[in-house]
C-alpha cells in the first residue's frame, strides 16, 4: 500500500463498475479495494482499515442502506452511497441511515473524486493537547479533537457529517446559525433538509428526550443553536 494515500473500499455488485472505479480512483491518488456485496465488504472491513466506503445501495441480499445502518452502530467511517434511484426521498433515506453523501447513477467519475475529497477534507486534523476544547452536554462531554461524546467509559462516536455540524455549533455556543450557514460551514452537501437530518441524528445521541431537546435547539424561522452546560 502507498504510504499516506487514502484507502477506499468500493462495494458494488456490478463487476464492470467495480473494475472501472478501482482503476479510475487508483489513477487519482487513492488506494482502492473492492467488494462484490455486503458480506464481502464486512470481511474486508474486519481485516483492513479504510478511510472511506463507496457503497452501492441496490445490492442483492443486504442492501447498502442496511449495511450503512449496521456499520453506524459501531463505526464512524465515512460512507458515500451510490444508487440508480436519485429522488429526494431516497437521498434523505441514505442520510438518515448514516451516510455522509449520496451520488445518483449515472455519474461522472470526476464528480465522485470531488465528493470523496470533500468528505475527507471534513475529517478533523489531530489537535495538539493544548488546543483541546471540551463542552459539557448533560452527562456527555464532547471532545472535538476525537469527535466523541463520552460519559465515563461509554463513547458515542459521530459520523463525519454529524461531527462537522457539531464542531461548527460548538465554535459558536449560544449563537443561532441558519441552515444555510450550517450547510456552508460544515460542508454538508445537499439542501437545507440535509442539515435537518443531521440535527435529528445528533439529537438522538445528545439528548435524553430528542423531542424536547435541552442542548440542540431549533429557533423557529432562524436555524439552530447549541446551548451547552
Amino acid at each position: 500500500m502507498s504510504e499516506g494515500l487514502p484507502h477506499i473500499l468500493v462495494v458494488d455488485d456490478d463487476t464492470r463498475l467495480r473494475q472501472l472505479l478501482r482503476k479510475y480512483l487508483s489513477d487519482h491518488g487513492f488506494v482502492v479495494a473492492t467488494a462484490r456485496d455486503a458480506a464481502d465488504a464486512r470481511a474486508q472491513l474486519a481485516g483492513l482499515s479504510f478511510d472511506l466506503i463507496v457503497l452501492d445501495v441496490m445490492m442483492p441480499g443486504e442492501t447498502g442502506l442496511d449495511l450503512t445502518a449496521s456499520l453506524r452502530r459501531t463505526s464512524e467511517i465515512p460512507i458515500l452511497l451510490l444508487t440508480a434511484r436519485g429522488e429526494p426521498d431516497d437521498r434523505i433515506a441514505g442520510l438518515e441511515a448514516g451516510a455522509d453523501d449520496y451520488l445518483p447513477k449515472p455519474f461522472e467519475p470526476r464528480e465522485l473524486v470531488l465528493r470523496i475529497n470533500a468528505i475527507l477534507r471534513r475529517l478533523p486534523p489531530p489537535a495538539p493537547a493544548e488546543a483541546v476544547r471540551t463542552l459539557r452536554l448533560g452527562r456527555w462531554t464532547y471532545y472535538p479533537e476525537r469527535d466523541e461524546l463520552r460519559c465515563g467509559d461509554e463513547i458515542l462516536r459521530l459520523t463525519t457529517a454529524e461531527a462537522a455540524l457539531l464542531r461548527v455549533l460548538a465554535v459558536h455556543p449560544g449563537t443561532t446559525l441558519s441552515r444555510e450557514d450550517l450547510t456552508e460551514r460544515a460542508g454538508i452537501d445537499g439542501n437545507t433538509r440535509s442539515v435537518d437530518v443531521q440535527v435529528t441524528r445528533l439529537r438522538r445521541k445528545l439528548e435524553d428526550d430528542p423531542r424536547q431537546p435541552r442542548y440542540l435547539h431549533t429557533v423557529r424561522g432562524e436555524g439552530y443553536v447549541l446551548r451547552p452546560d
